[in-house]
């Protein structure tokens, strides 16, 4: 999902500050262009990590420009991997075949893991791919 981040360009003895105003009081910073993606994204995982949190929709960025405390910086649009962050958990109910409901008990009480935390890997990594 794209969000918008605001950019206080570094130089040749600072690292470039980001601000994510979507995500409040998350911030980053990368030596170099080609790190903030990076940056950003690990940044707005450790946010979210352990908190009940709703993920934010982005804000738009007509209105954010015209905010008088983003000044001196650059902003840009950043494709943030929402399926790495952990969000508030939604409660559902499914239904599985009782010899896979098997194999999954199996497999997690080797790994050390839930039913929960085995179902969320396989459905990132399915819409990861």
């Amino acid at each position: 999902m794209l969000y918008p981040i605001y950019v206080h360009q570094g130089d040749e003895e600072h690292a470039h500050g980001v601000t994510i105003p979507d995500f409040p009081g998350c911030f980053s910073a990368a030596d170099n262009w080609d790190e903030l993606p990076t940056m950003v994204q690990e940044a707005i995982e450790l946010y979210c990590d352990g908190e009940e949190l709703e993920l934010p929709k982005p804000s738009s960025l007509d209105k954010l420009t015209k905010d008088n405390k983003y000044q001196g910086g650059v902003w840009i649009m950043l494709d943030i991997n929402i399926f790495k962050l952990n969000l508030k958990p939604v409660p559902i109910n499914i239904s599985l075949p009782s010899q896979l409901i098997s194999h999954i008990d199996t497999y997690t009480h080797h790994h050390q893991m839930t039913r929960n935390d085995f179902l969320t890997r396989a459905a990132q990594e399915m819409l990861s791919k």
